[in-house]
């Protein structure tokens, strides 16, 4: 009551008469206006992650078609300038007419589909099988000081090196081919996760351990999970490999009960002296690694690097 004396002096100023003080107007304010400040900020950046997603992605479409498409020219500027024979370098309308005979008569499909099967199905084993081994070595380092010297001398021993020994322990079959690819991916994603495991900080363990984890929880959801960008990379250098090896496998290996795949379709374009189809082979094979790296690989790889804030600014 603004008459009485006692009550004025036991109120604060402002409180006597029912007005909010500045200092209170603020701290009810300032929480309102951070929050505030804190939406129309992420939403800018939104709109901003957007807006570079997308520029981005126009730029992962238009410039590989864009190098294509300055290659093709090129490659027909030179066939029309006549340095060497047709026959012995067909020119890109030659190589589609080629390509157009062997899918209208069912090879190109058969050959991509074998070839295709047999790829992923040797990659998922070559995954199963080296993904265990590959977190053994990374943390039992007696295994890891005995094998790693041979696994890295096996990633570096060409695949193709295999094929005579497959052939004859397995015969003309289609665990030739299997093996090949197996030899050749398995060293790779075995390095590849145990080079991500030497960059888990030692402190993901120290933590583990003190939570009580077993060695299998620490393995699975510590160490594994904190490795992936390593072992990403050696799925992508694995399958890399274990295409290349079943092309060599399906180049040497003909025959028996083998199915007709693109490294079939090479060797027979080969016998024939037949460049059109050697040439249509070639940039089968070529399509098909370049479409299982965009529709797999790339996207995986841009999903952890965002999940881990690393793709912000980015080219990629």
């Amino acid at each position: 009551m603004p008459g009485n004396p006692t009550l004025e002096k036991e109120l604060p100023r402002g409180e006597a008469t029912g007005a909010p003080t500045p200092d209170a107007a603020v701290v009810r304010d300032t929480p309102v206006r951070a929050a505030d400040l804190a939406t129309i900020e992420a939403g800018l950046d939104h709109l901003q992650s957007e807006a570079t997603r997308r520029r981005r992605d126009w730029t992962r479409i238009l410039l590989p078609l864009a190098a294509v498409a300055a290659l093709i020219i090129a490659w027909q500027l030179y066939v029309a300038l006549g340095f060497r024979r047709r026959d012995l370098v067909p020119g890109p309308l030659d190589v589609a007419a080629s390509f157009g005979g062997l899918w209208a008569e069912g090879r190109a499909q058969e050959a991509v589909l074998t070839s295709l099967g047999r790829g992923l199905i040797g990659f998922a084993v070559s995954v199963v099988v080296a993904t265990p081994l590959g977190l053994l070595l990374g943390q039992a380092k007696p295994l890891r000081r005995a094998f790693g010297p041979l696994i890295s001398g096996l990633q570096v021993l060409p695949s193709v090196a295999w094929v005579p020994a497959a052939i004859i322990w397995f015969g003309l079959t289609d665990a030739t081919v299997y093996f090949v690819v197996l030899m050749g991916a398995i060293p790779s994603i075995v390095n590849g996760l145990v080079a991500g495991i030497d960059q888990v900080p030692p402190q993901y363990r120290s933590v583990a351990k003190v939570l009580g984890a077993s060695k299998g929880e620490l393995a699975l959801r510590v160490i594994l999970p904190a490795a992936l960008p390593g072992y990403l990379a050696g799925l992508k250098q694995g399958w890399a490999f274990s295409w290349r090896s079943l092309m060599a496998a399906e180049i040497i290996a003909v025959g028996g009960t083998l199915g007709f795949g693109l490294g079939s379709l090479l060797d027979q374009g080969r016998t024939l002296s037949d460049m059109g189809v050697v040439m249509s082979a070639i940039l089968v094979i070529l399509a098909v690694g370049i479409a299982i790296e965009l529709a797999v690989f790339s996207p995986l790889e841009r999903r952890l690097l965002a999940g881990r804030g690393l793709l912000a600014g980015g080219t990629r």
